[in-house]
């Protein structure tokens, strides 16, 4: 009998992949209409990166504590909640830009409590999506969502930016609510009935500080953490800072950037349509393997390669960070317990963003103090040796995926034991898994 879906695709993972589909074709749009209501009333560049700084800001302020949130209270009501403050500030928006020309605080006000939303909505994301699946498919589900996600990423930037053109920003942010508000009420229909209660913690920051002992006994998640919150920031600064200045004064203008970027984005599709099929024994050596090729749209930019040559290194770069995704993911949800993952996930975001809004800050200085070139060349240095520290620590050389992909019981089993050896625990069936989207919005 013909099916329309897997076997291993249930209706919790349709709806969540569903939901994450629709804000990412929304928030893809609203990202460029936000910084075009801007310009649009007056503003400068200047102001462009104010308004992204005060979406950023608020991941860095709050991505901890909606991670013990998450921990504590049910996932799936985190997550409509943080749908619906996402829908109210994008809306607000959406009306002040479609009356007028509103003042910058007001935008950046609203843009930073969209980014509040975010912050509380990714930790409890993160854990939802592979317990919807068996282990043995957990692989092939994740790089299929991440596959869905970024296709709908690809599609809503082209459609934001012809809506934009045709009937103005507010538009965008008006339909970027309505995607918050219809993926917010998808996620309110998962099948939570078979959730046991979560038992109360002993506060906020004990949560906290549990979570980070999960963090710190595990080798490999710090020191993958520490790695990214050094290639995030140098590939956030040549992607946002060097690569349009590039793309103006020695590729022929904006056009052909915007052309790489979309080069990227096919690279993360075909990327993920790599890791549906294969099943790499060690995750996590692969993956971090896989993290190299990012120093390459830096190198690309400092040569300047030709355009074709650009979208090449990127279409790279872009498959290369979806293998790392799919195995970093996996190797998440085999490793770490369930009643702890959103606050582990969400040091791992706050490593991961903390220096991103300082490196595009000093991108500006550091090519007036040494020039582009070199600063270009600096950035793809400081993703090359990073990745190689990172091979050093054994657990990640040794880590191999398991048949089921089950969780180990808490940080003691993570500590100078190889991970083959480690004890598992018995796992409810199917029916009885929290169910959660993996990625954020």
């Amino acid at each position: 009998m013909n099916r329309r879906r897997p076997d291993w695709a249930g209706r919790n993972y349709s709806l969540l992949t569903g939901a994450a589909i629709i804000t990412n074709l929304g928030s893809h749009g609203a990202h460029i209409a936000a910084a075009f209501a801007v310009m649009d009333a007056g503003g400068s560049v200047g102001d462009v990166g104010l308004i992204a700084a005060a979406r950023t800001l608020p991941l860095v302020l709050f991505l901890l504590i909606g991670g013990a949130l998450a921990d504590r209270l049910p996932r799936h009501r985190v997550m409509v909640a943080a749908n619906v403050l996402n829908c109210l500030s994008q809306a607000a928006f959406a009306v002040l830009v479609l009356t007028g020309e509103p003042p910058l605080w007001q935008m950046m006000l609203l843009t930073a409590l969209c980014g509040t939303g975010t912050a509380f909505f990714n930790p409890a994301a993160e854990g939802m999506l592979l317990s919807t699946v068996s282990g043995e498919h957990s692989n092939r589900a994740f790089a299929l969502f991440r596959m869905a996600m970024n296709g709908a990423g690809i599609g809503g930037a082209a459609l934001g930016g012809a809506m934009i053109a045709a009937v103005g920003p507010g538009w965008v942010l008006a339909a970027d609510a309505a995607a918050f508000a219809v993926a917010g009420a998808l996620r309110a229909f998962l099948d939570v009935s078979h959730v046991p209660d979560r038992a109360p913690g002993g506060g906020l920051l004990s949560d906290l500080r549990e979570g980070w002992v999960e963090v710190r006994s595990r080798p490999w998640l710090w020191s993958i953490v520490l790695q990214f919150s050094v290639v995030v920031a140098v590939v956030g600064a040549a992607d946002a800072v060097y690569g349009p200045l590039v793309a103006r004064d020695q590729l022929g203008g904006p056009a052909p950037w915007g052309v790489a970027l979309a080069f990227f984005g096919v690279g993360t599709i075909a990327g993920a349509v790599l890791m549906m099929a294969w099943k790499p024994r060690r995750l996590l050596l692969v993956g971090t393997l896989c993290v190299f090729p990012l120093a390459l749209p830096s190198a690309g930019l400092a040569v300047p390669l030709p355009v074709w040559g650009l979208c090449a290194v990127m279409f790279v770069s872009g498959a290369a960070i979806e293998v790392f995704g799919v195995n970093w993911m996996t190797a998440m949800h085999q490793e770490i317990p369930e009643e702890k993952f959103s606050r582990v996930t969400a040091y791992d975001w706050f490593g991961s963003v903390s220096m991103l809004p300082v490196a595009t800050a000093l991108a500006g200085p550091a090519e007036a103090a040494f020039g582009r070139t070199q600063a270009l060349w600096g950035c793809a240095v400081l993703v090359i040796v990073p990745t190689a520290l990172v091979l050093l620590v054994p657990d990640v050389r040794r880590i191999t995926r398991r048949a089921h992909g089950k969780p180990v019981a808490g940080a003691a089993a993570a500590a100078g034991t190889p991970v083959e050896q480690t004890p598992r625990r018995r796992r409810r069936p199917l029916t009885h898994r929290r169910t959660q989207p993996l990625t954020p919005d």
